[in-house]
């Protein structure tokens, strides 16, 4: 099993010391948010080393935007008639500096504004919608490149969750492979059983490892537990494989 925080890495030596008690290897990770083509993308880093100067300065930078984003998303929710969110949604975070919508999501079912994460996201937090608030976060090959000098394996995050087109989607896996991507989660807690047989296609394709990723937030939120995802399609050679 990996940990792969949103832009951080210090919840690893906790995450190892319960690992251990329940006989589970764990690797190290990390998830890194990058804009590319004016989406949020996700590129997830696995056996990467924690502490390396590279990526921990790189993801102290993304941190470091994730709270000026909270901020603007506090105030354009307070333009909704919805105060107290950034409080609130600080409430629900183990640290300030990993701020991220989820939280502000947990805040808005709580309050009672909407009845369920999935609902939240829908009507405030993507893009389009009131609440969301655009950020540029490092780019694709800044990301590629602090997990690659961190021994790790870059892995392109649940494709299927990006709003664009075919051409645009392609465009992406070309980039993603130039910059020293490695591999690409097909079977994820945002896919269907269809879309992990697409992605499977987009792996072989593009020469591509194939890993698992259930994105996995909180118990109970979007169905997403771990490990009650399928397995990878026959076809598809397993990012540990690699290893």
């Amino acid at each position: 099993m990996a940990l792969t925080d949103h832009d951080d890495v210090r919840g690893l030596d906790e995450a190892r010391l319960a690992a251990q008690e329940c006989g589970i290897e764990l690797i190290s990770g990390v998830e890194v948010s990058v804009t590319w083509g004016g989406n949020t993308v996700h590129i997830v880093g696995l056996k990467v080393d924690p502490g390396h100067g590279q990526i921990v300065a790189g993801l102290q930078r993304n941190r470091a935007g994730r709270v000026l984003r909270a901020e603007k998303m506090a105030e354009a929710l307070a333009k909704l008639g919805i105060t107290g969110a950034l409080e609130g949604a600080y409430a629900f975070a183990d640290n300030k500096e990993l701020i991220g919508r989820s939280h502000f999501a947990r805040f808005l079912v709580d309050k009672g504004h909407v009845r369920n994460i999935k609902a939240v996201f829908k009507k405030y937090l993507v893009k389009g919608k009131p609440g969301y608030v655009h950020h540029d976060w490092a780019t694709l090959p800044e990301a590629v490149d602090w997990i690659r000098q961190a021994g790790g394996m870059a892995v392109l995050a649940h494709p299927g969750r990006y709003l664009m087109g075919k051409e645009k989607r392609h465009l992406l896996f070309e980039e993603f492979k130039a910059a020293g991507g490695e591999a690409v989660e097909v079977v994820t807690g945002s896919h269907t059983p269809d879309q992990a047989l697409i992605y499977a296609d987009y792996a072989q394709t593009y020469g591509l490892y194939a890993s698992i990723g259930s994105d996995f937030h909180a118990p109970g939120e979007n169905g997403r537990e771990l490990g009650k995802l399928p397995p990878l399609p026959e076809h598809c050679r397993p990012v540990w494989s690699a290893w």
